[in-house]
């Protein structure tokens, strides 16, 4: 039997019938890079096929972050790993949405920018009263207009979606609950037994009917992804523009982007 691979930026484990993704980079606040979302993945193609794991967890390591994204410092016009714009992100979210068994989000902390649409992906999301969510796009030069957005309106409602990605701002957990955008608030202490609880109930679901139940959902909402690739060939065009390169350079160096100056 082949060895499974070895990840350097993700973590796998299995907790009774959980399969637990962990993405392990958490002095970036948990963001991703091609590496990242190469293994995340393999890690759902590895939980998709262990007849053993009726559910999957997605969540990042230490209690600061979720996950905030791309991580910047890997974008200079492009990301460091294959695909449309340096990253295979289509197919990490296609697998989150395609995997017949139910994914939880554990929110630890802040789920930003690209984090927050993989939270918005999940089928379940449970936050620590801690987290913070949010999106950046506008302020780093950079836009989602795919699963980030069309499928975040059918969770919070066109107003606020559009609120969440115009403004920019961070919302407490207890905000994104009463929005929709997560199922549960717990208090941080709390948050894996809360897990827990959920993984075990699933873990004693029929799984041919839970894999149904995914299908019946996604149906209704699949045409977001012809979307969404398209999208990010625009997003790779934007990328080259100076005006894309001012957000991320802004950022890198902790200053506020002047976008205007590059407007005709």
């Amino acid at each position: 039997m082949t060895a499974p691979p070895a990840f350097e930026d993700v973590i796998y484990e299995v907790r009774g019938r959980a399969a637990w993704i962990i993405i392990n980079r958490p002095k970036v606040y948990n963001a991703f890079r091609g590496r990242t979302v190469e293994e995340l993945i393999q890690a759902f193609q590895r939980a998709a096929n262990d007849k053993n794991v009726a559910s999957v967890v997605l969540t990042g390591a230490g209690d600061r972050a979720f996950c905030t994204g791309g991580d910047q410092s890997a974008h200079e016009g492009n990301y460091d790993g294959r695909g449309v714009v340096g990253l295979p992100i289509d197919e990490l979210q296609s697998i989150i949405r395609d995997i017949p068994k139910p994914v939880i989000a554990r929110i630890n902390g802040f789920a930003i920018g690209g984090g927050n649409v993989l939270a918005t992906l999940c089928d379940l999301t449970i936050a620590a009263d801690t987290a913070q969510f949010g999106q950046v796009g506008p302020k780093v030069g950079s836009f989602d207009a795919g699963w980030g957005t069309a499928f975040l309106a059918r969770h919070v409602g066109d107003k606020r979606a559009r609120e969440i990605w115009y403004l920019n701002e961070r919302y407490t957990a207890a905000e994104a609950l009463q929005m929709g955008l997560v199922n549960k608030v717990v208090p941080m202490a709390e948050l894996d037994a809360a897990v827990d609880d959920w993984t075990k109930k699933l873990g004693e679901r029929s799984p041919t009917a839970l894999a149904f139940l995914k299908r019946s959902f996604n149906a209704d909402s699949d045409a977001i992804r012809g979307i969404s690739n398209l999208s990010l060939h625009a997003v790779k065009l934007y990328y080259a523009t100076a005006e894309s390169q001012e957000g991320v350079n802004a950022f890198n160096e902790k200053r506020a982007p002047d976008f205007h100056k590059f407007v005709d």
